[in-house]
């Protein structure tokens, strides 16, 4: 499963998938000219479904979190009751681009129990097991606040 065409323009690569309907388009101006005819995402029967493929990190630095990627072809779906539990790119890169989550992120302890969550079949009670530990109950609390004082901004 190679890039995805832009569906608006039929030329470039895709970066970005509209919130509402998920059709892959590449630019602000592809998105606008999409937007200029309403569209709606199709609802499951019983809870809307996110899916987000899994990539493999690109560097081999010490300081990642190990990664056990799968094939190429798959895609991880992540389950959601709102959209509003989805972060925008904007909120993920304003969690990724904070110091203190960075510098957070190098204790083995605290990888160690977000490799644990996301490979897990019920990441849920692994969440549950993660927030009795409290770097990752501080880990938390700082994500929450890079993506509040982010929100707060605009």
């Amino acid at each position: 499963m190679g890039p995805k065409t832009c569906k608006v323009c039929d030329n470039a690569q895709s970066k970005y998938k509209c919130p509402s309907c998920l059709i892959p388009y590449c630019s602000l101006p592809c998105y606008k000219k999409h937007k200029e005819v309403p569209c709606v995402k199709p609802e499951p029967a019983s809870r809307e479904q996110l899916q987000v493929p899994c990539v493999k990190p690109e560097s081999s630095s010490k300081e990642q979190l190990p990664v056990a990627a799968p094939p190429a072809e798959q895609e991880k779906v992540f389950y959601f009751d709102e959209p509003s539990e989805v972060l925008q790119h904007y909120q993920l890169e304003s969690v990724a681009s904070t110091s203190e989550i960075r510098e957070a992120l190098k204790d083995e302890g605290l990888k160690k129990l977000i490799y644990n969550i996301d490979s897990s079949a019920d990441a849920e009670t692994e969440l549950n097991k993660a927030m009795e530990v409290e770097a990752f109950r501080l880990f938390s609390e700082k994500i929450i606040s890079a993506i509040s004082s982010d929100v707060s901004k605009t």
